[in-house]
């Protein structure tokens, strides 16, 4: 499906400099925010306990919230989850207070408030949280490490460069939306930040594809002409697939319950900038870093002609001429 002239080639790289500039505000002001604001680690990274209670009428908040203080529970947040009938009280550390089972001292103090059932206790000590922030944090490093040597092998380093600076501009961008609405980082929003990478990835990579070809089959020396006949190219491709991606991620915001909200508002805001980015971003970042369509020509005539050179060399040891 076309939704752009199909033989029209836009120039993006025209008005590069508008994109790089809104690109630029956004990725300091991310920094700017993650520096000052910081982030607000939930309980999976942080260690802590959470409880969902679900009564069978309106929770009473200020009772819940009286009642933990008198049992010694200070700082606990108790908010409505989902509806006004259930909520989650969170506190950042486990409690001795109520004993080896959490859920029968929960209950215990909450007996009385009215009819209600402890649904979920989740309890994550600070070793272990500390243990998940390390592999989050290695997750995501280790992912680039990956796309950096896959693309630098399937294309040039410089691609691999370019890639890697899309991605760095993708999660930081998303995670300093994360620190403005300060929401909690814990294992859904790890696994937002790694999916916004895996898309965002595979649009440069389309894209990138593109020039490559472009490269290779177009007579233009000029850089800037070769990325704008690609993406122009990838363009009802990006847009359609940007589109659909975010109408499945915009119903799971609406209706996908709170239990999603943080992740799904995650990804919306992913899927833009990586879109944004895989358009007005990675491709020109070859640009920076000075990709020469002369010299990549030459390499893959090399290449071809060492190619040619072992084909024969094999063709005559298999006829025992050499």
């Amino acid at each position: 499906m076309q939704i752009f002239d199909k033989g029209k080639i836009y120039d993006f790289m025209g008005v590069r400099h508008l994109f790089l500039a809104i690109s630029a505000i956004l990725f300091v002001g991310s920094i700017v925010l993650l520096s000052t604001w910081g982030l607000k680690f939930g309980i999976d990274f942080s260690g802590g306990t959470l409880i969902q209670v679900k009564y069978d009428k309106a929770a009473p908040l200020d009772d819940i919230r009286k009642r933990l203080d008198k049992a010694g529970i200070e700082g606990a947040s108790v908010t409505e989850f989902g509806s006004n009938e259930e909520v989650t009280i969170r506190y950042s550390s486990s409690n001795e207070s109520l004993g080896s089972d959490v859920g029968a001292g929960i209950a215990e103090i909450l007996d009385g408030s009215g009819n209600f059932e402890v649904r979920k206790v989740d309890v994550v000590g600070p070793k272990v949280g500390e243990e998940l922030k390390k592999s989050g944090l290695m997750a995501i490093i280790v992912s680039l490490a990956g796309i950096l040597i896959y693309i630098a092998v399937r294309f040039e380093w410089r691609f691999a460069l370019a890639a890697i600076a899309s991605e760095i501009h993708d999660v930081i961008i998303t995670m300093g939306f994360i620190s403005l609405m300060q929401i909690d980082v814990n294992l859904d929003t790890l696994a937002a930040i790694l999916t916004v990478i895996g898309y965002s990835l595979n649009d440069t990579i389309i894209v990138f594809d593109r020039v490559r070809e472009g490269v290779q089959e177009s007579k233009e020396n000029k850089l800037t002409a070769v990325i704008n006949e690609a993406v122009s190219r990838t363009l009802s491709r990006t847009i359609l697939t940007s589109l659909t991606t975010l109408i499945a991620v915009f119903v799971l915001f609406f209706y996908g319950g709170d239990m999603i909200h943080d992740f799904s508002s995650i990804m919306v805001v992913g899927v833009v900038v990586g879109t944004f980015s895989s358009v007005f971003i990675a491709a020109q970042a070859l640009i920076w870093l000075r990709f020469s369509i002369e010299h990549y020509r030459a390499d893959l005539a090399e290449k071809k002609r060492l190619k040619k050179e072992k084909e024969k060399m094999r063709a005559m040891y298999e006829k025992g001429i050499v």
